[in-house]
């Protein structure tokens, strides 16, 4: 008896696991507004390490279609636009952006983005001195 609920509750695991795979989620990318005016090597940087979350260009990868990772990610997507999307850079009025450049400055400084759970999955997402010192002498020179 012991052995019959214990194989019952694998294979209804097992397909809960299968039956979550075909609910939808939305995985979109809304139209770029106005994107970043930066230098090449600024917007290399951002593109590589931020953009995924931080723009309306996210690459979602093979495994952001696997349930229930895809919820997390997709979560995760949809938050970080909401606190920066540099597709719609361009269209924010001055005050916001110099609002947010500030954030950015103290972000990279404290070494809070990218997100350690992103950088685990895309180690060379991670900035080095060189990258944080670019971003950071550009978002200083601009006057937001």
């Amino acid at each position: 008896m012991k052995r019959f609920l214990i194989r019952s509750l694998f294979v209804s695991l097992f397909l809960a696991i299968i039956g979550i795979q075909f609910v939808e989620i939305d995985r979109t990318n809304p139209p770029v507004k106005e994107d970043l005016n930066a230098p090449s090597e600024v917007k290399n940087i951002l593109r590589y390490a931020c953009y995924d979350c931080h723009s309306s260009e996210t690459k979602w990868p093979w495994y952001s279609k696997v349930a229930p990772i895809s919820w997390f990610i997709v979560d995760d997507v949809e938050e970080g636009r909401s606190h920066l999307n540099f597709s719609e850079w361009e269209s924010l009025d001055m005050a916001k952006r110099r609002e947010l450049k500030n954030k950015i400055i103290d972000e990279i400084k404290d070494d809070d983005m990218p997100l350690k759970s992103y950088t685990y999955l895309h180690p060379g997402a991670s900035l080095n001195l060189s990258q944080k010192s670019i971003l950071n002498k550009w978002l200083r020179s601009v006057d937001y």
